[in-house]
């Protein structure tokens, strides 16, 4: 009849296939429970300084300071598959020549629901400088709150929880005394 070894084989295409289909069921079943969190972040000042960056010694650049205020309920986001939140603060902005840019300023990883209760006065962790030297002539920036839900099986899921209401211009240039 069958050897021992067949009915192992069997056994475990068996059990590998259930498995399979209860991961799947599971990735799918996050794209039912849909969570809008809500937040807000107000730019408290801005602050724009001239400085050299590490890797232009000789160029002189300017470099913003941004000062935020943010507040967010991020709890509905976790789930029994949520394995962590990536969250990020990011400044969108047009600089003088016209290119659209979005720079990260501050992100923190968020890995239990009782952290996702946020009310952060803070100020960029990341430095802030504009490529082609000068925010001279930008247009003003937007700040917001992204994240990135970081799921245990499944895809990645991105989306926005806070926007400031109205863009926040640049500064004039602040030189060091």
């Amino acid at each position: 009849m069958h050897t021992v070894y067949s009915r192992i084989n069997n056994v475990s295409a068996m059990l590998s296939t259930c498995v399979m289909i209860l991961l799947a069921a599971i990735s799918l079943s996050t794209f039912v429970s849909t969570a809008d969190p809500k937040g807000t972040l107000e730019v408290s000042s801005v602050q724009v300084f001239p400085g050299n960056a590490r890797r232009y010694a000789n160029k002189n650049q300017d470099f913003a300071f941004v000062n935020f205020n943010l507040t967010a309920d991020l709890s509905p986001l976790f789930n029994w598959n949520t394995k962590q939140l990536f969250l990020y603060v990011s400044a969108e902005y047009e600089n003088k020549r016209g290119v659209k840019n979005e720079v990260v300023i501050w992100d923190r990883i968020v890995r239990r629901k009782e952290d996702a209760q946020l009310s952060i006065a803070g100020r960029n962790k990341y430095g802030f400088r504009e490529v082609s030297a000068s925010f001279k002539n930008a247009a003003p920036a937007h700040y917001s709150l992204k994240y990135n839900i970081m799921p245990y099986v499944g895809v990645l899921t991105y989306g926005e929880a806070a926007r400031t209401a109205e863009p926040v211009a640049f500064p004039e240039r602040q030189e060091l005394a």
